[in-house]
């Protein structure tokens, strides 16, 4: 009897255990499912929140399909990457720059916290326009491997290039110019 008890408990957690593996590879699966939007390919739309102090005018919330008729940078990025560090300058630049004409620089902030976030957009200066990623929405939207990593979408919405590494001023001004410039 009780050897019949144990197979039984056994029996039991093989089978809970079978269950949590199928609905992991599912979950996995449909993560997988989507593809990374790629040059010429629509960008993926998104509802982002923005950190106050950090909106640049825009509201509390900010929707890519509302850019349409604007060139959008849009930058992951983490206070721990120090990758990072090496563009921020860069893109704040660029902005001030170029905001006037059309420009959006947009900066998705990618597993952190809200307080190390907002120390590192005080610190650098930042006033472009940036948001928190909840529960990595959009991450997972635009499938990125790390950060940096920057999409550049044209006046259309359609993603023109795609750069996975620190960008310079230089670098980011030979891709908004012709954007801006259709």
């Amino acid at each position: 009897m009780v050897f019949r008890k144990g197979v039984l408990i056994g029996v039991a957690v093989l089978a809970v255990l079978a269950v949590a593996a199928l609905f992991a590879a599912g979950m996995v699966l449909s993560a997988q499912s989507g593809k990374r939007p790629t040059v010429g390919s629509p960008a993926p739309d998104f509802v982002m929140p923005l950190y106050e102090g950090y909106r640049a005018g825009f509201p509390e919330t900010i929707r890519l399909a509302d850019l349409r008729g604007k060139v959008v940078v849009l930058n992951f990025w983490a206070s721990w990457c120090v990758e990072c560090v090496k563009e921020t300058d860069a893109l704040e630049a660029v902005w001030r720059e170029y905001k006037d004409r059309g420009l959006i620089v947009l900066g998705v902030d990618h597993l952190d916290t809200e307080a190390a976030a907002r120390k590192y957009l005080a610190d650098f200066g930042v006033t472009f326009p940036n948001g928190i990623d909840l529960q990595q929405q959009v991450s997972r939207a635009y499938r990125i491997t790390g950060v940096p990593e920057t999409f550049f979408i044209d006046k259309q919405g359609v993603v023109r290039k795609v750069v996975i590494q620190a960008l310079s001023r230089a670098e980011l001004i030979a891709e908004i110019e012709p954007l801006l410039a259709e």
